[in-house]
């Protein structure tokens, strides 16, 4: 009796052991491999003014899409005009008008971004640079509004490069 006694002992030891070294302490991580850090794609220098103004209006659907205030400060004047033609280009006493950019900010926070558009492109893009000013006209897809030759866009340099001074939409008649 003594012996089985000692067997079954012996075996609940064994047993204690080995669920102590399995159960009691952290379990081990999984083997994780570090991933190198990601490059990102430089945005091309443009190889003229008219490529330059092509990627500004460009970029500036792009933060619009991804809701980049930040991004979309960086491309405007301090003093930027938007105006909604509202569809009359002959009757600006419809228009409605931003001024500046802490207004400009509160059009694409409070009635751009709400409406999240997932696409936006400009085609048709026709570009006029006259010395250290531009201006541009273009048609818009957003969303799913579609408009033909609806923005007129302007343009000024400085040592930075190209930003926007102004933008009017809604040009064409419905």
């Amino acid at each position: 009796m003594f012996s089985r006694f000692t067997k079954l002992v012996s075996a609940l030891g064994v047993v204690l052991i080995l669920a102590s070294a399995c159960g009691g302490g952290a379990p081990t991580p999984p083997d994780v491999q570090t991933q190198p850090p990601r490059e990102r794609t430089a945005t091309p220098v443009p190889a003229s003014d008219e490529e330059a103004i092509r990627q500004l209006i460009n970029a500036e659907c792009e933060a619009v899409v991804q809701q980049d205030v930040d991004r979309l400060q960086g491309m405007w004047t301090s003093t930027g005009v938007v105006m909604d033609a509202n569809h009359t280009k002959d009757n600006p006493g419809d228009d409605v008008t931003w001024k500046n950019w802490e207004a400009l900010r509160d059009r694409y926070v409070n009635i751009i971004f709400p409406s999240n558009p997932t696409f936006c492109e400009h085609p048709n893009i026709q570009v006029t640079i006259n010395g250290d000013t531009a201006t541009a006209t273009s048609a818009v897809n957003i969303g799913v509004t579609k408009c033909d030759n609806c923005n007129a866009w302007v343009f000024a340099k400085d040592a930075n490069g190209w930003k926007i001074t102004s933008l009017t939409y809604n040009l064409n008649q419905q």
